[in-house]
């Protein structure tokens, strides 16, 4: 996901994405524990999408409080 992706989404579409990124997270959390895991670098990836997210949500709201 770019930033260009983030950019074009609306609030609803972030908050649910969000959502089900912390859900895959959370599942590679405990596939990480239990020794399952195989791809590492999706941790990194996951991360980097859900501040992305945030970021973007964000700014959105300091610019509708703005204007």
């Amino acid at each position: 996901m770019t930033g260009e992706d983030v950019r074009a989404m609306s609030d609803d579409q972030l908050s649910d994405e969000l959502l089900k990124l912390k859900k895959e997270q959370f599942n590679l959390r405990f596939q990480q524990a239990t020794g399952q895991l195989e791809n590492t670098a999706r941790f990194q990836k996951i991360r980097r999408d859900i501040a992305r997210i945030k970021t973007d949500l964000r700014r959105r709201a300091l610019t509708s409080q703005e204007g």
